[in-house]
């Protein structure tokens, strides 16, 4: 197989579907990959769609093609576009009722794909439908061509760019009208099989109803819009065609242009009209609940919604003068009411719609014009949280119902201010009071309370008081998950404890005991104590030794790491608020509960750490993680901090965690994190650390390339690098750092695959601009960080290519004229380094904007366009911007052209005339669509 030919293929593709040997298989599979990849591969996969020797033969040739003209178009010379596209017509013409669907599927891609790419096809849906729509059995791919046509304009494979969608749209909207009839047309055909036509019409007609190519007029008043309403209105509709109808009418939705102008008269009356028959479907739905048709109720409730979304901002218009589209929010509380949970979550996304614009809003008459719609909502989450009657025990995590009930609880709390806090918990409090009230009920009143509590005013005295009494004297023989949901409503009225200190007390006995039971409860107490820890920090002062008992036996409760660690955190916050001479030994006494046991595994020999077991060292670190990183004590700077002795102490423990486990990225990660929070917490207390720290993370760094020690280096020079004494170690550590991490990047595709090494060199490198800038930029290493820079422009990850751009603003930031007298020394070194290099940093940022770059990342992108304008000024960033524009291709691989002259100059002329990064963010936005 070491050259390619029609029957050398053939063997492959035998090898790779009907050989019973896997290596071969895998061989074979290798082999026909570089194949596609190949010049030969045009010719050969059409050969082989002409021969139609076997399935697996066709489906490979098809879908080559398809790869080929999406992803390889340019390899094929201008005059032979034509040739290509007959060869394409003809394979869909030949396709017969025998030929596999994904087979058409793939020929159907490949000619819409080709269609939008050449440029030379200037009417490509009249000559398919000229060509084709004569033959009976050419009328099925002709139907899917159509679809996906208009589907694969946006496509992020093609790129056509701005100018040719546009042009593209103008083509579609040119033949939308006989496209629609020739749909029509193929509804009335007796030739072909009913059902199929139906289903196949009405997916064609949703895609271009999609792109809003048909004129309005034309949209209400055919028969595929009635087939679609009248299909939707007979309950012995087959689910499939119900599904298309669904999706047509949905499409047709959002055709509507929800405006807050008004509409034109044609358009208000096609609006009227396509309420009126969604309306309608009232009954249908009705009819489906009864049948407990699920997937259909799910199909109208879908409808339903994209209703309401569709009148959105007529619903909001005029809280005086409701707008009749208000009866589609009804229409969507139906739904919200029926008794399948998942018929109710397709509408979460409205209700956090509605109430994310009536809180930017915060008109009052607007709010309680919806309040009774949100009461409904809430009474039907009400119902909907409620567990089965005859379930023991607690819901278990991350099933449906879990999952669906945390959706819940997010949106109670979006929508609870529209009917104000205290009434919802007020609700739920009545059926708590009602005669006879089932378990189920209970608990879920008591989770939708744990929703709203924290938006409760600490001083109410009617409700809650009767609630926190009631709980605390709850029996043991009241069902568990009752009692579970109940200890988390106590954590969410922290507040309310704090503003009534006289209930602490019992409350955290309630919760003591509760966090001892091995029933499931301990859990719930421990995050409930973490609330009132958190809340109420200074009364909890006195309780400090029960709170240090609690860290001792940490390990006897039922509970998680991340739980417990939670309570660590809880504690921490009350140890801020000792006297310093109680501080230290509780801070020692806490830490070294934790750091003990690291210590054991540490002088172990053999075990491998099980991740989240006792025997892994971060279930350790992390906990001392919490601890450090919480404790956070008001010490002045002329003070010894408390916690300088005790991370004094730990330090030699920590290094050996760190060259015992040094090639376990995991464990490294959180080691560096302990030590970044021991260092921001006592900050330039913790001199003696620096130097033995910083030689062996060089040590380690070279070794391991873990890109957490360059992580650490950074919060060191932000820490140290304004002592003067302390300068020169740390950019003897940046070069130490640069040649392992140079060496890292430099291997082939080095950026993509260390993304978080490209991220913790440049934040470091910045932090060295922020604290000693001068310092860096004389230095020789200044240079070729920056070329390193220049590369890593092009990485598309969010994190690494911020950080990167970060650099250069940072960087050229010290290039302004002002009259700081550290910019007076830096400037020289900087416009030195911008006249030097700038026109490869405006075309590297250019040519990763347009090809590689992802359009949120472009406003750092224009960041550093204009701190480099402000620093070289507009005379010699305009060469620098024509020479990157003239590297740009003129044309895409259609053969259409893809920016011209006009737009080239005008973004390059909007870019030199800007005054803010906004506006050349603006810019590069919409110049990069022209590649896109």
């Amino acid at each position: 197989m070491d050259t390619y030919s029609v029957d050398v293929v053939y063997q492959a593709i035998s090898a790779l579907f009907q050989g019973n040997n896997p290596k071969e298989q895998e061989k074979a599979n290798k082999w026909l990959q570089d194949f596609q990849k190949s010049i030969y591969s045009w010719t050969i996969a059409d050969e082989l769609l002409h021969q139609k020797r076997d399935l697996h033969a066709n489906y490979f040739a098809a879908q080559t093609m398809r790869n080929k003209i999406q992803n390889s178009f340019s390899e094929l010379p201008p005059h032979t576009h034509e040739s290509l596209r007959d060869s394409l017509i003809t394979h869909i013409g030949q396709i017969d009722e025998q030929t596999d669907n994904v087979i058409v599927t793939q020929l159907s891609l490949a000619v819409a794909d080709l269609a939008l790419l050449m440029a030379s096809w200037r009417e490509p849906i009249n000559d398919l439908l000229v060509t084709l729509a004569p033959h009976q059995c050419a009328i099925w791919p002709l139907l899917e061509v159509l679809k996906v046509l208009p589907e694969e304009i946006d496509s992020r494979y093609l790129r056509l760019g701005a100018n040719r969608r546009e042009e593209v749209h103008k083509q579609l909207d040119a033949s939308a009208e006989c496209v629609l009839k020739f749909l029509c047309m193929c509804l009335q055909r007796e030739d072909l099989d009913q059902q199929r036509v139906w289903n196949a019409a009405l997916r064609t007609y949703s895609a271009w109803l999609v792109i809003h190519a048909f004129p309005v007029s034309h949209v209400y008043n055919n028969a595929l819009t009635q087939l679609a309403f009248r299909l939707l209105s007979l309950p012995e509709t087959s689910g499939k065609l119900h599904d298309n109808a669904t999706e047509c009418v949905c499409a047709l939705l959002s055709c509507i242009n929800t405006r807050q102008d008004g509409a034109s008269d044609p358009e208000s009356s096609f609006e009227a009209q396509l309420f009126g028959a969604v309306c309608m479907l009232e009954t249908p739905y009705h009819l489906s609940v009864a049948h407990e048709d699920t997937d259909k109720t799910i199909n109208y409730c879908r409808i339903f919604t994209s209703l309401c979304d569709a009148f959105f901002y007529d619903l909001l218009a005029d809280a005086q003068k409701p707008h009749y589209s208000l009866k589609g929010l009804d229409l969507v509380l139906l739904c919200v009411g029926h008794f399948d949970y998942e018929v109710a979550e397709i509408t979460f996304h409205l209700w956090y719609k509605l109430s994310e614009d009536l809180f930017q809003r915060n008109e009052d008459k607007l709010t309680v014009l919806f309040r009774p719609h949100i009461e409904r909502l809430i009474s039907a989450l009400f119902r909907h949280s409620q567990m089965e009657s005859d379930h023991d025990g607690l819901i278990e995590e991350n099933n449906n119902f879990f999952d669906f009930r945390r959706k819940v609880s997010d949106l109670i709390k979006d929508v609870a201010f529209i009917v104000g806090s205290g009434a919802c918990f007020k609700q739920m409090f009545h059926i708590l009071q009602a005669p006879e009230t089932t378990w189920e009920s209970t608990e879920a009143a008591l989770f939708i309370m744990q929703n709203v509590a924290k938006n409760i005013l600490p001083d109410e005295n009617e409700v809650i008081p009767k609630v926190v009494e009631a709980i605390l004297n709850m029996s043991e023989q009241t069902h568990i998950a009752v009692r579970y949901t109940a200890i988390l409503l106590i954590g969410e009225l922290c507040d309310w404890i704090e503003n009534h200190p006289e209930s602490l007390e019992a409350v955290l006995n309630f919760l003591l005991y509760a966090l001892q039971q091995k029933n499931g409860l301990a859990p719930a107490a421990a995050i409930a104590l973490t609330s009132i820890c958190s809340a109420c920090r200074q009364k909890m002062v006195c309780h400090i030794s029960g709170l240090v008992e609690i860290a001792r036996s940490l390990d006897s409760f039922q509970i998680n790491n991340d739980v417990a660690i939670g309570l660590l955190k809880g504690i921490s916050l009350i140890l801020t608020r000792l006297p310093r001479e109680q501080l230290q030994p509780a801070l020692r006494e806490i830490v070294g509960f934790q750091l003990q046991p690291l210590a054991q595994l540490v002088d172990s020999t053999g075990s491998t750490p099980q991740k989240g077991e006792r025997t892994d060292p971060v279930y350790w670190i992390d906990r001392a993680c919490a601890i450090i990183r919480h404790t956070n004590p008001d010490v002045p700077d002329n003070v010894e901090h408390p916690t300088v002795a005790i991370l004094n102490d730990a330090w030699q423990l920590i290094s050996r965690v760190m060259d015992k486990y040094q090639s376990d990225l995991r464990i490294m990660e959180r080691t560096c994190r302990l030590i970044r929070y021991g260092i921001r917490m006592v900050r330039k207390q913790a001199m003696m650390l620096v130097e033995p720290l910083i030689k062996q993370m060089v040590v380690l760094y070279s070794v391991q390339h873990h890109s957490c020690f360059l992580y650490v280096g950074s919060i060191l020079v932000d820490e140290f690098a304004k002592s003067s004494e302390c300068i020169g170690g740390l950019l003897e550590m940046l070069q130490a750092f640069i040649e392992p991490t140079f060496g890292l990047l430099q291997m082939e595709n080095g950026l993509k695959n260390n993304p978080d090494t490209v991220d913790d060199f440049f934040r470091l490198a910045s932090r060295y601009l922020d604290c000693c800038p001068h310092q860096l930029l004389q230095s020789s290493l200044i240079t070729p960080i920056f070329q390193c820079a220049l590369i890593a422009c092009s990485l598309d990850h969010r994190e690494a290519n911020s950080s990167v751009m970060k650099f250069f603003i940072n960087l050229l930031v010290w290039g302004r004229s002002n009259n700081h007298s550290r910019n007076t020394e830096c400037r020289p070194l900087v416009v030195e380094l911008a006249s030097q290099h700038g026109g490869a940093l405006v075309m590297n940022l250019i040519q990763a904007s347009v090809f590689q770059l992802h359009s949120y990342m472009l406003v750092d992108v224009a960041e550093v366009l204009h701190e480099l304008k402000q620093v070289v000024g507009n005379e010699r960033m305009q060469p620098f911007l024509a020479q990157a524009l003239e590297a740009l291709p003129k044309k895409n691989s259609g053969g259409y052209v893809t920016a011209t002259q006009q737009q080239l100059d005008e973004f390059s002329s909007t870019v030199l005339r800007a005054d803010t990064t906004k506006a050349i963010s603006q810019a590069l936005k919409t110049f990069t669509r022209l590649f896109r």
